[in-house]
């Protein structure tokens, strides 16, 4: 009777092994913002959830913060900015997205309280890149603190399929535990 409850207990426990592995390998993984080029969305050190499911059903939008494979073994966090078929510019701290102002909330307040002006260098796409226009299937991305940021001025755009996921939850520090946008 206590062999068949304790055969019980270890079958249960490799399930929920079993289960948890593939909810990490398949569903979420965690990752470890290393730098200060998402401030003031995220800071260095915080601990996330990146959801890679969502992008096997849907495809990134416009501001989402992504984890992608920028390098062998090296993964940058940054926001997505340009899509395919857009043309990406910044004059005068200004993003223009197919010549038309855009404006990035996420960055309002941050920006306001720096004194190192522009925020964001101006810039034609095109300059960095040779692309006229973000190809298919890639993106254009930057670091929320642009002057501290590796990010598609400097690697090019992104393919689609180096996307590990969407970087959606902060899960420690405990106190800065939440849902970013």
């Amino acid at each position: 009777m206590v062999e068949s409850g304790i055969g019980e207990w270890i079958k249960t426990v490799m399930l929920a092994v079993i289960i948890a592995l593939a909810a990490r390998y398949f569903l979420f993984a965690p990752i470890l913002v290393d730098g200060q080029s998402m401030l003031p969305a995220l800071d260095n050190e915080d601990r996330m959830l990146v959801n890679k499911i969502g992008y096997v059903i849907s495809e990134p939008e416009r501001f989402d913060i992504i984890v992608f494979e920028a390098a062998e073994n090296i993964n940058y966090i940054k926001r997505v900015i340009g899509l395919p078929g857009d043309e990406i510019s910044y004059r005068n701290n200004v993003l223009y997205i197919n010549n038309e102002a855009v404006e990035e909330k996420f960055l309002t307040e941050y920006e306001a309280n720096l004194s190192i002006m522009p925020f964001t260098a101006d810039f034609e796409m095109e300059e960095l890149t040779s692309y006229k226009k973000v190809p298919e299937e890639h993106l254009f991305v930057l670091g929320d603190n642009r002057q501290f940021s590796r990010d598609s001025r400097h690697i090019g755009v992104i393919p689609y399929d180096k996307v590990l996921g969407e970087a959606e939850v902060i899960i420690w520090p405990i106190n800065n535990v939440k849902i970013v946008d």
